[in-house]
């Protein structure tokens, strides 16, 4: 028999396949990306990059999928609504078991496995939405979770008698035991993070996608600017991301489009910093201000900022005072 796996690296799902890998059942990796993934942030291929390291480990070849464009609609209008903050889910658990249905129907296999467990996240993983899931993505019955199959109505795979059941588990609930204990006993080590995790459960995130949503401009690179720096909203059309680090104004360089603008601190040692949509002299200004407000000023009162538009080859320079606290604080998203 053939299974396919969805793995995103945490140690729920690779464990879930480690486990029916030892039952003799050929097993094929099936991993989606979208920008929001919090397992490994220090490669731009986050949770793709975890699931290829434990893919690698469990000697399984691996499939990556991104469904980026299809969850930004899903993100839009998520049927079954958000959780907390701006995690739609249910409807993100849909849309990757209908890619995993096509892809299992292309690779021949004969069911679903996942790495869920009863009762860990409240939206998705209560019986009820197990259900919904199953049903709206055409997989009822086909979705093994031999974490908490026990626990669980019996799946097409064990009334068939491919999986024995008896070799399943019952785990249930938001404890990490079981898991850490079954993982010891396994010789499973290095995982990134214990059950994946979300941009979108963060709150200090989602008020950013919320801000970007608001304005009609969400895409790829909008979605991965979101993920660094310090960011304020200038105008209705116009926002300023500012780097904290030399990696990050790095990578605020690396995302910069033609139209955006770039400011830089000239001899003294700051941020790099973006803005993106359009510019007067008094954005100008203001953006300047604000790089100059997270420059080592050295005693000094002012310092002279550079910018220049995505494509110019001219450099401009503005000497600036820092922006003042109270400014700041309503500009900060």
């Amino acid at each position: 028999m053939k299974a396919v796996a969805l793995l995103s690296g945490g140690l729920d799902s690779t464990l879930a396949a480690k486990l029916i890998q030892g039952l003799g059942i050929e097993i094929t990796a099936l991993n989606f990306k979208t920008p929001f993934c919090l397992c490994d942030q220090k490669t731009d291929s986050g949770c793709a990059h975890t699931a290829k390291t434990a893919a690698g480990n469990l000697g399984i070849t691996l499939k990556v999928i991104n469904i980026s464009d299809d969850f930004f609609g899903v993100l839009k209008n998520p049927k079954h609504g958000y959780g907390s903050h701006m995690n739609p889910c249910i409807d993100c658990r849909i849309l990757k078991f209908k890619k995993a249905k096509i892809f299992m129907q292309e690779r021949g296999a004969d069911f679903i496995l996942t790495g869920e467990v009863l009762g860990q996240r409240p939206m998705s993983q209560h019986r009820k939405a197990l259900d919904i899931i199953e049903k709206e993505s055409g997989l009822e019955g086909l979705v093994l979770r031999p974490l908490s199959a026990r626990l669980l109505p019996e799946t097409i795979p064990e009334k068939r008698g491919w999986v024995d059941r008896n070799r399943l588990l019952s785990i249930s609930g938001r404890s990490r035991r079981p898991q850490f204990e079954l993982a010891n006993t396994m010789n499973i080590k290095d995982y990134a993070c214990p059950a994946g995790g979300c941009l979108l459960t963060d709150p200090e995130f989602t008020k950013r996608i919320r801000d970007l949503m608001s304005y009609g401009t969400l895409d790829i690179n909008n979605a991965e600017l979101l993920k660094v720096g310090r960011h304020f909203r200038l105008s209705e059309n116009t926002r300023l991301v500012v780097g904290r680090n030399e990696k990050e104004n790095a990578r605020i360089q690396g995302l910069a489009k033609e139209q955006d603008t770039v400011f830089w601190p000239l001899n003294l040692a700051g941020p790099s910093a973006l803005t993106r949509g359009a510019l007067d002299t008094g954005l100008i200004e203001l953006s300047s201000k604000i790089v100059c407000r997270y420059c080592d000023l050295n005693g000094n009162a002012n310092a002279d900022i550079a910018y220049r538009a995505v494509g110019d080859k001219e450099d401009k320079i503005m000497t600036v005072t820092p922006v003042a606290e109270e400014t700041l604080s309503g500009l900060r998203i």
